[in-house]
């Protein structure tokens, strides 16, 4: 079965679902240092070595084993919707990469033309009306999941839930899921259910990758990003997220959660 997304130790003591745009930069730095006492040198997405991923041929058969094993901890980390999209535009819509070209090359060239935003000029510095280009960049992400036109969803904007349920449907059953505005309780959680090589502690643990390094920096406060219009965009788009993680839909301002998430929810909702 096929388990996209998936980190793992090289112990094979902690399995993580990547969700993009919810700090797996740091969490994937976080294991990686569990097990060698030092951060990757580069971008952790970049690693070949110290860590198993899915997307590593050599590292499937032991992720397809250690999703059945009980002594592998499984776990995972989400992020408020309204913080996620927001974070996803700046960073893949208006950021120069790290590579120094845009993201997906053509996808921004195409937005400009057909969807008329703007993303602050060719280096993303240049002043813009940040409020406008968003909200048709929301137009956009929703033709990409509600209808895969002109694009299938991209990782970066597609729901949460979706991410998870990969897991979940092949059999798979997460032991945590902790919230990125949470981070430092659940990330603490997770490493004190394992014995690792070498301690972390979170409270001097950089964080990586950030969006601000790769595309302007917001404007404007959340809630100021979305109108009657787009709340109804973003609920079409991510309703499943703002229930099953307790997130609060009715206010883009709160971006804490409003309850305790039920695992035993969670795996029901994900399985169908």
């Amino acid at each position: 079965m096929p388990y996209p997304g998936i980190w793992m130790t090289e112990s094979e003591q902690i399995l993580y679902r990547v969700v993009p745009k919810a700090a797996c930069s740091s969490i994937g730095q976080i294991l990686y240092y569990t097990e060698h006492g030092t951060f990757f040198d580069g971008d952790i997405h970049d690693a070949r070595h110290g860590v198993h991923k899915w997307a590593l041929e050599h590292s499937q058969p032991l992720i397809s084993r250690a999703v059945e094993s009980p002594d592998t901890y499984k776990f995972s980390c989400v992020r408020n919707p309204y913080q996620r999209i927001l974070s996803s535009f700046f960073d893949k819509i208006c950021g120069v990469q790290r590579s120094g070209g845009r993201y997906r090359e053509t996808l921004v060239p195409f937005l400009i033309e057909n969807y008329d935003i703007e993303v602050g000029g060719e280096d993303g510095k240049q002043a813009f009306d940040q409020i406008r280009s968003f909200r048709r960049f929301l137009l956009f992400a929703r033709d990409t999941i509600q209808w895969h036109r002109p694009m299938a969803p991209d990782i970066h904007w597609s729901s949460i839930a979706d991410h998870l349920a990969t897991l979940v449907v092949n059999g798979g059953r997460f032991d945590s899921i902790f919230w990125v505005e949470r981070f430092d309780d659940g990330m603490q959680q997770v490493l004190d259910r394992v014995e690792t090589t070498h301690p972390v502690d979170l409270a001097v643990v950089p964080r990586f990758n950030q969006s601000q390094v790769h595309g302007p920096k917001r404007a404007h406060p959340v809630a100021d990003y979305f109108d009657d219009l787009s709340m109804h965009l973003m609920y079409e788009m991510y309703r499943r997220d703002f229930y099953l993680f307790k997130y609060d839909y009715f206010d883009p301002s709160n971006m804490m959660p409003m309850a305790e998430m039920d695992l035993d929810e969670i795996h029901t909702e994900l399985a169908k």
